[in-house]
């Protein structure tokens, strides 16, 4: 693939965002200079990776020219290096590809999960609580920071919905692929008989969206507080904290009560009112395109059976992609970077799949 075409419009938009970022005045917007300074150091690092794989490039001819040198140990050394040299720029050409794919607007932002029981009663919620908590442990492990928004309990210590948010470094672009169905496969503590039962849980993660990208009109809005219900001590339930907002324009409603503020549950209503507004006007968009649509990882649909957990067996098997680890116990105490790493790999092979063909 020829890459010098490319290369040259980052040259030309980094010399612009150089005199950008001179600016003394570009932090009079901070958000446009958060990303004008993000997209400056990406484009920096295709250049540098760049000019990594020009000298390799230089390298390799310098030395497939030696090797047919007069002088045989001179030729001899040249010769042995090739294989590695070869290797070395095969690499950096294929790094230097996925550096030039259209980046995601999304991947840097910070992301909101949403998990609710599905089929299978009581022991669905059990799971639903399960899976909540690994994705708790993985941010903790991962550096990252969960907020919990709402949620709610059901009997035997499960939960029939968990919102909550993800905030850190590129945590959407880490999440995005736990969108879909989860199936779970093992002997409920309920089961006398000891017989394998099947339920599933739906988890849909969704960037976290800004004013700017969803505007919330007053007069669209319907804002209603009540009395908190369920658990959570008096001071929740004896105070008018509960809040219900309903986007009238497309019959959204989200409720939010498990803070004693009204304001707090306000302002997380809102937030989470505004991921979902977000997340159907991208799905909107791209079902314009869903002949293009990539099929390998799957829409992120919720409605996509995604992954199976299979307990007496501690197999877990995606099946986007094929992938089965036989580390379940790991993985659900929160240990989810050897798959992330393999979805965002089978996601970057169908994009440079798409962009050869293109």
């Amino acid at each position: 693939m020829d890459f010098e075409p490319l290369i040259q419009r980052k040259r030309e938009r980094f010399d612009q965002l150089e005199r950008e970022t001179a600016d003394p005045n570009l932090f009079n917007n901070r958000k446009r200079a958060q990303e004008i300074m993000r997209e400056h150091a990406s484009t920096k690092a295709v250049l540098a990776k760049w000019d990594e794989l020009e000298t390799a490039r230089k390298q390799l001819d310098d030395n497939r020219e030696l090797s047919s040198s007069h002088d045989v140990e001179i030729a001899a050394m040249a010769d042995d290096e090739i294989p590695d040299l070869e290797n070395r720029v095969a690499e950096l050409e294929r790094e230097t590809q996925i550096a030039l794919l259209p980046p995601d607007e999304n991947e840097n932002r910070d992301a909101i999960v949403e998990i609710r029981a599905g089929t299978g009663g009581s022991e669905a919620a059990i799971f639903a609580a399960d899976l909540y908590r690994m994705y708790h442990r993985y941010a903790e492990s991962a550096g990252l920071k969960a907020e919990d928004l709402e949620s709610s309990p059901s009997e035997l210590g499960g939960l029939k919905e968990a919102i909550f948010k993800v905030s850190g470094e590129s945590v959407f672009r880490k999440l995005r692929y736990e969108s879909g169905v989860h199936r779970v496969q093992r002997v409920p503590a309920t089961e006398a008989q000891g017989r394998i039962h099947t339920s599933t849980a739906t988890v849909a993660v969704l960037p976290e969206a800004e004013d700017v990208d969803i505007e919330l009109k007053p007069e669209d809005l319907r804002v209603e507080v009540s009395r908190a219900g369920g658990p959570g001590g008096q001071g929740v339930n004896t105070t008018d904290s509960a809040v219900q907002v309903l986007h009238i324009p497309t019959g959204t409603i989200v409720r939010c009560q498990d803070g004693r503020s009204q304001l707090k549950n306000k302002e997380k209503a809102m937030s989470i009112l505004r991921a979902r507004l977000l997340e159907r006007k991208q799905r909107e968009e791209q079902e314009k395109y869903s002949a293009q649509r990539r099929g390998q990882i799957g829409t992120g649909g919720r409605e996509e059976k995604i992954r199976t957990y299979n307990f007496p067996q501690n197999r877990l098997t995606d099946h986007r992609i094929g992938l089965t680890l036989y580390n379940l116990d790991r993985v659900i105490d929160g240990d989810l970077a050897e798959m992330i790493t393999a979805l965002q790999a089978a996601d970057v092979a169908e994009r440079l799949k798409e962009s050869s063909v293109s």
